[in-house]
């Protein structure tokens, strides 16, 4: 699982940046670096990414204090941790062994680092975790992370509320979110949690049920457009930075390609909604936001390539 897969190497070719992935491919290990390590220890929240037992994939969180990740053994990380019941993951992750994507973000220094595997539930008297084995583990370059320092909200989850579209309020939080973050799969199972930034405004809601973002110059790589090119499935997850709650939306993706192999926007159908009002992530005040960050383009109307 260390290298590229055919749907990764179809959108670097599409994208005639196939010179330019095969550079990045040296990033990719099947073992947790020890630096790589250390930082993963440092950390308060894992975002998780797999698909439930309807295969629809999902993006979660998980929280903890420093030292609830334990890495271990070159390829175990050891998480202190379970998705609370009405997470949508809870079923999947808390009886038997689950293929995920997991990323660690540190906002405030924006690093990340990314580990893919199988993770098996851990239990420990009335206390229990998972133990990751990974199969791929990667870091990505700083570029479009807004700097801020997270928190694990101490408020509990309030009541999860579903639906199967946005509501006015949430389509305000989409509208004013800088970050938000994805999960996929490669259609044999294999899954993949990356993370999306920008200026507010990158991430649009053109309706209850579609949403539109732009996919920014990379490292080449394409893992989440790479998975979507197999299997249109996703997850994605929107902190409320403000209230400490959670938007987790399911649905299909695709790309739009524009005239230019650069040109591509990802346009996202929502299935399911479920959200939370507490129990996410605190971070006070304005962020830093990255210089990388292009500048929010006017709306396009949808079935209007980029």
């Amino acid at each position: 699982m260390a290298g590229y897969h055919p749907g990764e190497i179809a959108v670097q070719r599409r994208a005639a940046l196939s010179d330019q992935a095969a550079l990045s491919e040296g990033a990719f290990h099947e073992e947790i670096p020890a630096i790589a390590a250390d930082f993963l220890a440092a950390q308060r929240w894992l975002v998780l990414g797999a698909a439930d037992d309807r295969s629809d994939v999902w993006c979660s969180l998980l929280t903890g204090p420093p030292g609830f990740l334990r890495p271990h053994g070159g390829r175990t990380l050891d998480i202190a941790a379970l998705p609370r019941t009405d997470d949508p993951l809870a079923d999947v992750l808390r009886a038997r062994p689950a293929r995920i994507g997991a990323l660690a973000i540190e906002p405030g220094t924006r690093r990340r680092m990314r580990i893919n595997g199988t993770t098996t539930p851990l239990k420990d008297g009335d206390t229990g975790g998972l133990r990751l084995e990974a199969a791929q583990v990667f870091a990505n370059c700083p570029k479009y992370i807004q700097r801020r320092s997270p928190a694990p909200s101490r408020a509990e989850a309030d009541t999860t509320v579903e639906d199967d579209r946005l509501t006015d309020t949430q389509m305000d939080l989409v509208r004013r979110s800088d970050t938000f973050f994805i999960a996929t799969t490669d259609g044999s199972g294999d899954a993949d949690a990356n993370h999306r930034g920008g200026s507010p405004g990158f991430l649009r809601a053109h309706s209850p049920t579609l949403l539109r973002w732009p996919d920014y110059v990379g490292n080449a790589m394409f893992t989440t457009l790479g998975n979507l090119w197999l299997d249109p499935r996703a997850g994605l997850l929107i902190p409320d930075w403000e209230s400490g709650g959670l938007l987790r939306l399911t649905g299909t993706a695709h790309v739009l390609w524009g005239e230019e192999p650069g040109d591509r926007t990802v346009e996202f159908s929502i299935d399911r909604v479920l959200s939370t009002s507490s129990g996410g992530l605190i971070a006070e005040g304005v962020p830093h936001y990255s210089k990388f960050n292009p500048p929010v383009l006017p709306a396009v109307p949808r079935g209007v390539p980029r």
